[in-house]
């Protein structure tokens, strides 16, 4: 309470009392009215390296992929939006706490506890993987464009998008992009609000998410294969287990046994509430880009979607104007967002499985090869787009190598983060290491589904 008014009250007569107290009254009214905001602030505050990679993971290649789920089988596979959600969750969280407590990223790890052969192999297929989403991702950006300026064209608009994104890794500093990356995860919501214009049936919608038929052609586990790996992603776990050591050099702590000694109990349930609102940001938006194509395009028999824009120029004589505007910007936003973070979370990869010298704290002269590796892997993505591979095969064949290194990386990870020797009292409880192991079951299994579903 303010010293005046308590001074007031002191020096009021008995007659002024009354007044002193209702004013007491207003002034409490006026701290409850703000403590709502406060929270929200300091909620805001607490999000960071989960929620942009949560976002991330909605990429215009993300976006396609669930747009074909909507439109080819219509709300049926709605429910994979909350049931992979734990799965998500739980991995991401294992990545980020192993970022916080060893205070090294997820690569460094790996090459100190296991043969290096095994990390080389993973951190090349996820460079081809990243590179290959990343040229279809730049396509699929310009094309989103181009809906809402026609007159723009592919290859400048290409080229444009591939500088944008060189530009803000090498020469932003870190505490700023991390900043970009975090506001432009809210452009999420545009799918929400897409959903809301399409007109759907929620009663439908309800009932498909939570009492689905799980009755399953072997032709659909060619989705379920495809959807896992896009919303389970290799790359995720590098760059979140990478970004949570950023955080920590960003307030000061330069050598990695400062980093160590500040993983308390207090960061790391202020990381788990980060990565879960991260994941299921990621997650909600699954679930409306399945529903908005399912009520729109399955229902009026438009099953051909090859791209994010297709669906979104699909959309608009059939749900509107404002649906398919903001499809269309919800792909540019996401896209703009999700390239850095897959040319970054392969150059993480690779800098530390050679120990070289990395970080988009460190200025590009500090770091030639980290930064030469996100350029690399941009350019190749850029020249994809010129030499005529078609995106879907691009999708393909990142879709495959992410398939190889998926399950090999998840092992690892439930291994490192149920260690004590690396993790101390951090370790994985028993629900944590179940939901694991439950999650590298299921991607083996999805993984060979699908390949019999090739050869039927």
């Amino acid at each position: 309470m303010p010293k005046k008014m308590l001074e007031k009250i002191a020096a009021a007569p008995a007659v002024a009392l009354e007044d002193t107290v209702a004013e007491l009254s207003k002034l409490e009214k006026l701290i409850i009215s703000k403590r709502p905001l406060r929270h929200a602030e300091d909620y805001w505050a607490t999000l960071g390296p989960g929620l942009t990679t949560g976002a991330s993971d909605d990429d215009p290649s993300g976006i396609a992929t669930y747009s074909q789920a909507g439109s080819q089988f219509g709300f049926k596979f709605l429910w994979l939006a909350p049931y992979t959600f734990p799965l998500m969750a739980a991995i991401q969280e294992m990545c980020a706490r192993i970022g916080l407590v060893t205070g090294q990223g997820l690569a460094a790890n790996i090459r100190t506890h296991y043969a290096k052969w095994v990390l080389y192999l993973a951190a090349g297929l996820l460079f081809c993987a990243n590179t290959f989403n990343i040229g279809a991702d730049l396509g699929a950006l310009a094309q989103a464009t181009r809906l809402l300026a026609p007159e723009l064209s592919v290859p400048f608009l290409v080229i444009g998008f591939a500088l944008l994104s060189l530009l803000l890794q090498i020469f932003t500093t870190y505490a700023r992009y991390a900043k970009y990356l975090k506001y432009l995860s809210l452009v999420l919501f545009a799918y929400v609000f897409s959903a809301m214009y399409s007109h759907l049936n929620w009663g439908v919608v309800l009932q498909n998410t939570f009492w689905p038929d799980f009755r399953l052609h072997w032709s659909e586990f060619l989705l379920i294969c495809g959807v896992l790996g896009t919303t389970i992603s290799p790359y995720l776990f590098f760059w979140q287990s990478s970004q949570e050591v950023e955080e920590e050099i960003q307030k000061g702590r330069l050598s990695i046994k400062k980093r160590q000694l500040a993983a308390t109990k207090s960061v790391i349930k202020k990381m788990r509430i980060d990565v879960w609102t991260g994941m299921a940001f990621s997650n909600m938006a699954m679930f409306f880009i399945i529903a908005a194509c399912a009520g729109t395009l399955f229902a009026h028999g438009i099953t051909n979607i090859a791209t994010a824009a297709d669906a979104a120029a699909a959309l608009r004589p059939i749900a509107g104007d404002m649906a398919y505007l903001l499809f269309a910007v919800g792909i540019i936003g996401v896209g703009i967002l999700a390239i850095p973070v897959l040319a970054g979370s392969a150059s993480y990869a690779i800098a530390e499985s050679f120990g070289w010298k990395f970080g988009l704290y460190r200025k590009l002269k500090q770091a030639y090869a980290f930064y030469g590796i996100i350029i690399l892997s941009m350019l190749v993505g850029l020249l994809l787009n010129f030499v005529g591979l078609d995106p879907i095969k691009a999708l393909i064949y990142a879709a495959v190598a992410n398939g190889l290194v998926a399950p090999v990386i998840l092992i690892l990870i439930v291994r490192l983060s149920s260690n004590p020797k690396v993790m101390g009292k951090h370790i994985n409880g028993r629900l944590s290491k179940t939901i694991g192991w439950l999650t590298v079951g299921l991607m083996v299994a999805a993984g060979a589904g699908a390949i019999i579903a090739l050869f039927l």
